[in-house]
């Protein structure tokens, strides 16, 4: 069979799971793009970022014969790529334990300058933190997970995940408002 970006999913299943290269590679280029911000959300840069995407699509043809025909593949393959993208952050990042229990609440950050901020300007941001604090950050705001569960998924106390979530926001906060300050011309380019 001729395998292309027409093919149906089932179809280049069938070819993945023969180990059919075209069949791989057109199943990898179709939910490539929605796959990569998963691993974007995760890393500092996109090289990490790719190489986790790739870590996940080899796990993904390795174990398609577990893939139950009627399931969501997106949603299963995108279950795979946030597992790796965690299991990269275990590995190369280090959690200070923060026996902090006076954190703030998880109070949202409600800025006039956050209205101002395009999607993609906020994603910027994000990408900044220091990598266990994004981390949490994106657990617990993009992905919506607990302290309590984040906690189980990062290996760490209930209180560093508070910990990190709080530096996050206070960070973020402060990215914003020097952004805001230099768009009104209180900060000067050097």
């Amino acid at each position: 069979m001729k395998y292309s970006n027409k093919s149906t999913d089932n179809e280049l299943i069938q070819g993945c799971r023969l180990g059919n290269r075209l069949a791989q590679k057109c199943l990898y280029e179709r939910y490539f793009g929605k796959l990569f911000g998963i691993a974007m959300r995760y890393t500092p840069n996109q090289e990490e970022a790719l190489d986790i995407l790739n870590n996940s699509f080899l796990k993904v043809f390795t174990s398609l014969d577990k893939y139950e025909d009627n399931n969501n593949l997106v949603g299963w393959i995108a279950k795979i790529v946030f597992n790796t993208a965690i299991d990269h952050v275990r590995l190369n990042t280090k959690y200070r334990q923060v026996m902090d229990f006076n954190v703030e609440n998880d109070s949202s950050v409600c800025n006039e300058s956050l209205n101002n901020l395009q999607a993609e300007d906020l994603y910027r941001l994000i990408q900044k933190l220091p990598a266990s604090s994004r981390t949490v950050f994106n657990l617990y705001v993009v992905d919506g997970y607990k302290h309590k569960e984040i906690s189980e998924i990062l290996e760490i106390s209930v209180g560093t995940s508070k910990w990190h979530l709080a530096n996050a926001r206070k960070e973020l906060q402060e990215m914003i408002g020097s952004r805001n300050a230099y768009e009104k011309g209180q900060l000067f380019k050097l």
